[in-house]
C-alpha cells in the first residue's frame, strides 16, 4: 500500500513533469508550408531540468571518497554536469518544440529540421535554439457540399469483353519468334539509343517492347512509335524523336528533343491457347467460356470503377483547389513525389491492374512528378481538413479491407501483403488513402451528378518500359508485387 508521503511525492513529481515551460517563440513564414521557429527557454526552466536530472542521479552517484549516494549535492553537480548536459538538452529540446508547436497550432507534415549538436546549453542565462518545420498551409475551407459533377458511365459490349479477354489470355499464351512484318501488339526485342547532336546519351540493349501507338520511357514519350515501327522485321532500323520531360533528373537535358534510333533484333507474336475444358480448369476452375467471360467482365467493371472514381475525384478536387494558390517549396514536392507514386500504385494494385499497366501509370507520373505532386498535396491538405471537421477517421477494419483487396488481386496472402507494406513503410500511405477515399465518398454523397459517356483509357495504347532516354538513373522504383503459387485468371 502506498503511504501518504509516497503519494504526495508522486503527485509532486507528476506536477513538475507537466509544468509548462516559460517560452518565447518567434515564428517566421518563408512560404505557405514553411515555418522558421526561434525558441527561447528561460534560465529557470534550464535549472529545473538540471535539478530533476541530479535528483534522479544523486541516490546512486559514485564519487571517490564517498559511499554511493552519500556525496554532497554540490559535488555531484560539479562532477557530473557534463554527463547529464546531453540528457537535459535532449529533454528540453523535445518538450519545448512540442509545446511551441502546440501553442502555435502547427499542423506539421514533417519532422522538425534542426542540428542537435549545434545547440549548446549556456552556463548562465536562457537557452535559445532554432528549427525549421513544414506545416499544412492555413486556408479557408472551400465549399464542398452540393458540387455539380459529371459522372462517367460505360456499358461493356461484346467487343470490349473480347479485347479484355485477349489481354487476360496474354498471360497464358506462348510467345514465339516470327519471320513476318510486325503487327500491333506484337513483341519486339530492340536495341535503343538516344542521341543529342549526334552524341550518344543513353543506350539499352535487348529490351522487350510491345508494339503500340506510344512508347513510354521514364522521362519521355515517343508519340509516333507505332506508326514508325509497324511492319518492321528482324534486322530493320528505325529512328524517331522524343522530348525530355521538364521534370527529368538530368538538368541539362530538360525539355530538349533527343533523336532515337532502334535496331530490331526479333519480332515475336502471341499464340493464344486453345479454349478447351482443360485450359478453363487450369486458369481458374471455370466450367465454360461463358463463366470466363463473366469473370473478365467483372474484372473490367472493377477497373472501370477505378477510372470512374479517379475522374470523379479529379472533378471534385479541381473545384476544391481552384483557389489554392499556396507556394509549395520544390524540396517538399520532390520529397513527396515518391509518396504520391506509392499511393497511386497501391490504388492500382487494389483494383487488379497488371504490372504492365502499373508501369505505364508510373512512367506518366514520373514525367510530371512535380506538377502531379503539387496537385496531390493540395488535394490532401483540403481533404484532411474536411476529415478533421467531419470527424472522419481510419479504423482497423479499413486496413483489413484494403489489404484483403490487394491480396486478392495480387494472388498473395493478406499476411504477406501486410508484411510487405510495413517493411516498405507504406502503412501511412495506406492510411492517407483510406481517409481521402472516405472524404471523397462523403463529398460525392452530397453532390449532384450528370451522367456522361466515359472517355477511352489513354494508357491502353501505351507501351511502357524501364528506361530513361537521358541516361539518368531513376530513384525510388516501386517493387513489383510478388505472386504466390500458380498463375490464375
Amino acid at each position: 500500500m502506498t503511504s501518504p508521503d509516497e503519494t504526495t511525492a508522486v503527485e509532486a513529481e507528476q506536477t513538475e513533469e507537466s509544468k509548462k515551460l516559460s517560452l518565447e517563440v518567434k515564428v517566421e513564414s518563408p512560404s505557405s508550408c514553411q515555418r522558421h521557429v526561434t525558441v527561447t527557454v528561460s534560465h529557470e526552466d534550464v535549472d529545473r531540468y538540471f535539478d530533476k536530472a541530479f535528483d534522479e542521479m544523486a541516490p546512486t552517484a559514485a564519487v571517490p571518497g564517498f559511499r554511493p549516494g552519500h556525496a554532497p549535492r554540490k559535488l555531484v553537480e560539479k562532477r557530473f554536469r557534463k554527463e547529464v548536459a546531453n540528457q537535459v538538452k535532449g529533454s528540453l529540446l523535445m518538450d519545448s518544440m512540442a509545446q511551441a508547436s502546440d501553442e502555435q497550432n502547427f499542423s506539421a507534415i514533417s519532422e522538425p529540421d534542426f542540428k542537435f549538436d549545434a545547440v549548446e546549453l549556456p552556463e548562465e542565462g536562457p537557452l535559445t535554439f532554432e528549427f525549421d518545420i513544414e506545416v499544412r498551409p492555413e486556408f479557408d475551407l472551400p465549399k464542398w457540399k452540393g458540387l455539380e459533377l459529371n459522372k462517367p458511365v460505360k456499358t461493356f459490349e461484346k467487343a470490349d469483353i473480347d479485347k479484355h479477354l485477349a489481354k487476360v489470355l496474354d498471360r497464358f499464351s506462348e510467345i514465339a519468334p516470327i519471320d513476318a512484318p510486325a503487327e500491333m501488339d506484337d513483341f519486339l526485342t530492340l536495341n535503343i539509343v538516344s542521341k543529342l547532336d549526334g552524341k550518344e546519351i543513353a543506350r539499352t540493349e535487348e529490351i522487350s517492347v510491345r508494339l503500340r501507338d506510344t512508347l513510354s520511357f521514364q522521362d519521355a514519350n515517343w508519340e509516333e512509335f507505332g506508326k514508325t515501327v509497324l511492319g518492321v522485321k528482324a534486322g530493320d532500323k528505325k529512328s524517331g524523336k522524343a522530348t525530355v520531360s521538364e521534370e527529368a533528373a538530368n538538368e541539362d537535358l530538360k525539355g530538349k528533343e533527343l533523336d532515337l534510333e532502334i535496331e530490331v533484333l526479333e519480332v515475336k507474336r502471341l499464340e493464344l491457347p486453345e479454349m478447351n475444358a482443360e485450359f478453363l480448369q487450369k486458369i481458374g476452375s471455370f466450367e465454360s467460356e461463358g463463366d470466363l467471360r463473366d469473370f473478365v467482365k467483372a474484372d473490367m467493371e472493377r477497373q472501370f470503377e477505378y477510372h470512374q472514381q479517379q475522374q470523379l475525384r479529379g472533378a471534385i478536387t479541381e473545384q476544391l483547389i481552384k483557389d489554392a494558390d499556396w507556394d509549395l517549396p520544390p524540396a517538399l514536392l520532390r520529397r513527396q513525389a515518391g509518396r504520391e507514386l506509392e499511393r497511386a500504385i497501391l490504388d492500382l494494385r487494389s483494383y487488379g491492374f497488371d504490372e504492365d499497366a502499373i508501369r505505364g501509370y508510373e512512367n506518366t507520373l514520373r514525367q510530371n512528378s512535380l506538377q502531379s505532386t503539387e496537385k496531390a498535396l493540395k488535394e490532401h491538405f483540403i481533404l484532411e481538413r474536411i476529415a478533421e471537421e467531419e470527424t472522419i477517421e481510419d479504423a482497423p477494419e479499413d486496413y483489413e479491407r484494403e489489404i484483403m483487396q490487394i491480396a486478392a488481386q495480387s494472388k498473395q496472402s493478406p499476411r504477406s501483403v501486410r508484411a510487405r507494406l510495413e517493411k516498405q513503410g507504406l502503412m501511412d500511405t495506406l492510411r492517407n488513402q483510406i481517409i481521402e477515399r472516405k472524404v471523397i465518398e462523403l463529398i460525392t454523397g452530397e453532390a449532384k451528378f450528370t451522367e456522361v459517356p466515359a472517355e477511352a483509357d489513354a494508357q491502353a495504347s501505351v507501351s511502357p518500359i524501364e528506361f530513361a532516354i537521358t541516361g539518368q538513373p531513376v530513384e525510388g522504383d516501386i517493387p513489383e508485387a510478388q505472386e504466390e503459387g500458380k498463375e490464375e485468371a
